[in-house]
């Protein structure tokens, strides 16, 4: 379907794409991953020809039809309906002909084709399109123009599902939707037609709707069969095999050396030496492999002890212009609460997160609030906080005025943002960059509580476990706002659902409530009423968060262990590109550090298998624990 050969591009005097060579096969669904800023998109444009190649070619299979996601559905009085079926450019442009048409031949090959697209299911197909997307009926008829830019953008997703073209250019699809339309998208891009290419940083979305990956990195493009565990896995079995070979390969090297500079001089060996010299210039051993990864994030943990509960709700609506959007809300949210908050959008989740903090007040009942409780919260209309023509550093000074520029480089640090991006102003860092400056300056003084409004919308999935390290190591209250389950299941320990007009506790985790929304599995629901019902489940709540309480030491734990082992082996990779450099073993007083190279190893793999051992213990102990109350 798609055939790309040496590929070479540079924007900004980058170099994107160096002979980066690929062919995407008709049929498959392939996901395509890579850091940010190393040229996902460009690689987009320039298959959409809104770019030119400075070398090689891109060529896609004749007559194919490539359809991709507008910036934007227009703001028209068309109904959304109208909108998605509209394009389906030839099928429209068909229609219109047969409305004017008077030649028989002709009106007859109209139908025909109309008859081969499928013309007359289009309605049916274009309104189920726009269900699964969060329209329902009604708001299927609605203009265009009355709907918001998130909205419209899934408009504009309905469109390009519904036109079928033979080449889906999709660029993180789900960044727009809810929980409950990402599982529908995965659903439907895995029995797509037609062949899919898709920019994604969505582990589930990922696994669950591609068949194979295309990873960018270092200006190439590789192709692998399978989802991204699959890739993940391959890959470091690939990295593994092709160091081992490159220690191989530089061992023998160093042993003929030692050889030559032995006897190159010697009468009797000087011909052997001349022959392993030559053999030494041909050996090439394969470049070192490894991945760059990324910077973590640091959240200032709370400067106090939060009282107990931080909020309680008795009774309160909320709402906009004196109409609730919630009501009847009696919650509490405690110190060490990791609550994920879902629901369809439009259902109030932004609302709830917004009266949490504090730019909304309760319209009705009462929200108390702990002594002192300071809130941390980032949505995606908090970047107008940013300054544009601020660099990071710039944003940081008024919050250290007294400090140091190396204690204020150090702060930028642990936000991510790498010495190359400090003196970069806001409005040029890319959407993940952005997002790691807005979330270090709100968690600058060290809140009790932090709520995160869909924060991996531009985070790559290296970026997105290095927030979930964040957020386990951070000691204060989360509420997340998500469609990333892997984050939530990563991440909380009690999800709340936005639905029937208030904010409803739910008693199990995130893969039984997708399970739920997906009709595989119902929840037997009590046929008691009255008040003894109403204290059942209350009584049921009680005991459920009891138990996750119990477990959320040892799952924190388990985190832990596994943080401190994988920068323990960022360490250990460090040490073994140095003691594989064939510099090492020349010159003046090498040895010394080859034997402290040698003993940093040994130890940093003592304290591995100290981890690894250490994490068997502990997952198997929760194991047990998680058994035990099931049997309950």
């Amino acid at each position: 379907m798609l055939s790309i050969t040496d590929l070479t591009f540079r924007f900004d005097q980058r170099l994107l794409f160096d002979k980066a060579s690929v062919n995407l096969p008709s049929g498959s669904k392939t996901g395509f991953v890579g850091k940010n800023g190393t040229g996902k998109t460009t690689l987009f444009n320039l298959i959409l020809k809104k770019l030119v190649p400075d070398d090689g070619d891109i060529s896609v299979f004749k007559r194919a039809k490539i359809g991709t996601v507008a910036q934007e559905a227009p703001a028209t009085e068309q109904s959304v309906l109208e909108v998605v079926l509209n394009a389906d450019i030839e099928r429209t442009a068909l229609l219109a002909e047969a409305e004017t048409a008077a030649d028989a031949h002709r009106i007859s090959e109209i139908h025909m084709r109309l008859a081969d697209i499928d013309a007359h299911s289009a309605e049916g197909r274009a309104s189920n399109i726009l269900r699964g997307l969060g329209f329902e009926h009604e708001r299927q008829n609605i203009a265009c123009s009355e709907l918001s830019g998130g909205w419209r953008m899934r408009v504009a997703l309905a469109g390009v599902l519904f036109s079928q073209p033979d080449l889906l250019l999709l660029d993180e699809p789900t960044n727009y939707l809810d929980l409950e339309g990402t599982l529908w998208l995965e659903n439907y891009l895995a029995t797509y037609p037609y062949t899919v290419f898709m920019i994604s940083h969505d582990r589930d979305l990922l696994n669950k709707s591609v068949n194979s990956i295309i990873h960018l990195d270092k200006g190439k493009l590789t192709f692998y069969k399978g989802n991204y565990d699959i890739f993940e896995r391959t890959r470091l079995m690939q990295m593994e095999l092709s160091n081992k070979s490159r220690e191989k390969q530089l061992n023998k090297a160093a042993h003929m050396q030692k050889f030559v500079d032995r006897f190159r001089y010697s009468a009797t060996k000087a011909k052997q030496a001349q022959a392993r010299l030559k053999m030494i210039e041909k050996l090439r051993p394969p470049e070192a492999l490894f991945d760059d990864n990324a910077l973590p994030f640091k959240f200032t943990n709370p400067k106090k002890q939060m009282a107990n509960p931080m909020l309680d709700f008795d009774n309160v609506s909320v709402g906009y212009d004196g109409t609730p959007v919630l009501s009847n809300m009696n919650l509490r949210i405690d110190p060490d609460d990791r609550i994920g908050l879902l629901g369809v959008n439009g259902n109030g989740k932004s609302t709830f997160a917004k009266l949490i903090a504090n730019e909304l007040k309760a319209m009705q009942g009462q929200l108390r609030r702990g002594r002192g409780l300071e809130i941390a919260f980032f949505a995606q209309h908090q970047m107008d906080v940013l300054k544009p023509e601020q660099t990071p550093l710039e944003h940081v000074e008024p919050l250290m005025p007294h400090d140091s520029e190396a204690k204020r480089r150090a702060r930028v640090a642990q936000m991510g943002l790498g010495i190359d991006k400090m003196g970069t102003i806001a409005k040029k860092l890319s959407g993940g960059e952005k997002a790691r400056l807005l979330l270090g300056l709100i968690t600058f003084k060290g809140p009790g509580m932090l709520i995160l409004d869909e924060p991996t919308n531009h985070l790559d999935i290296d970026s997105r476990d290095a927030l979930i390290a964040a957020l386990n190591e951070y000691e204060g209250a989360v509420l997340i706002i998500s469609h990333d389950s892997h984050l939530i299941k990563s991440t909380v320990d009690q999800i709340w659902i936005a639905q029937n007009g208030t904010i409803e506790i739910y008693d199990d985790d995130i893969d039984a409530y997708k399970q739920k929304l997906l009709g595989l599995a119902t929840r037997s629901k009590s046929k008691s009423n009255g008040k003894n019902n109403s204290n059942d489940k209350k009584a049921q709540r009680k005991i459920a968060a009891q138990k996750r309480a119990l477990l959320s030491p040892l799952k924190k734990e388990i985190s832990q262990i596994e943080q401190k082992t994988a920068r323990l082996n960022i360490e250990l990779d460090k040490i073994e590109t140095q003691l594989a450099n064939p510099e090492l073993y020349n010159g003046e007083g090498e040895p010394e550090k080859i034997i402290i190279l040698g003993s940093d190893k040994a130890k940093i793999e003592k304290k591995i298998e100290n981890n690894e051992t250490l994490w068997f213990e502990k997952t198997s102990e929760l194991e047990k624990a998680q058994a035990a109350q099931l049997d309950e």
